[in-house]
Parts: structure tokens; sequence; C-alpha cells
């Protein structure tokens, strides 16, 4: 009787390889965001219009102005600044709207024409008349 011989061959079994282990690297690390940059709020600029009129009221006189706009009033007009012989200048600041004005001399006499009409953050130069 012959002998039957059982073949076992044998595999060898999968190696089992070790999961890699997460190592972080400066190059794999994603950087934190940086935080946004503070936004400075500025407080808004000043409107400042700058009216200035051309007409030479004499010697001792002093040029007024009223109208609609801050500071001014058709009821009692503010001295201008002069700034040359025939030259006077006023700054009226924070203006939302058109200036609305007239000259006086005196802050009696009231000038010719129309009411003057300037636009806010404007330098106007105008030559009244008497």
């Amino acid at each position: 009787m012959k002998k039957k011989t059982k073949i076992v061959s044998k595999t060898p079994a999968p190696a089992k390889t070790a999961a890699p282990k997460s190592r972080k690297t400066a190059a794999s690390v994603a950087p934190a965001p940086a935080p946004a940059p503070a936004v400075k709020k500025s407080a808004p600029r000043a409107v400042v219009t700058v009216i200035s009129a051309q007409v030479n009221v004499g010697f001792g006189n002093t040029l007024h102005i009223r109208g609609v706009g801050p500071g001014l009033s058709w009821d009692k007009g503010i001295a201008m600044n002069c700034v040359a012989d025939d030259r006077w200048s006023v700054s009226i600041p924070d203006a939302a709207s058109p200036v609305v004005c007239k000259f006086l001399i005196n802050d009696l006499i009231w000038c010719a024409g129309d009411d003057f009409v300037i636009t806010p953050g404007t330098k106007m130069a105008i030559t009244p008349v008497f």
C-alpha cells in the first residue's frame, strides 16, 4: 500500500505592515490662518467750505455773512475775516448740504442780487455788489 502523502504548501501569511504613523512635519502642517488685521475706523473727515469775498467795504467797515448752513442765520450775520485790503474769508465746517448766503456791510447793508449757493467742501470766491 502506498502511503498517501499530503502535500501541504505553506504560503507565508501576508506580512503585517504597520499603518504609517502620522508625522507632522513643518511642510505637512498647514499654518494657522493669520488673524484678520484690526480695521481702524477713522473718524469721517470734516468737510470745510471756504467762502471768500473780493470787495472793498471801506476803512473801518466789516463784511458779514448771513444764510443757511452750519453757524449761519438769516437773522444775524457773522463777521468775516479780513485777509487783505479787499479780501474777506470765512470757513464753514461740517456743511452737509449746500450753503446759501448773502453778504452785508457792518451786518446792515445787504449786497444786491440773488443768494449765493456754495457746494459743501469747496472754496468759492465771490465778488458781491453793493
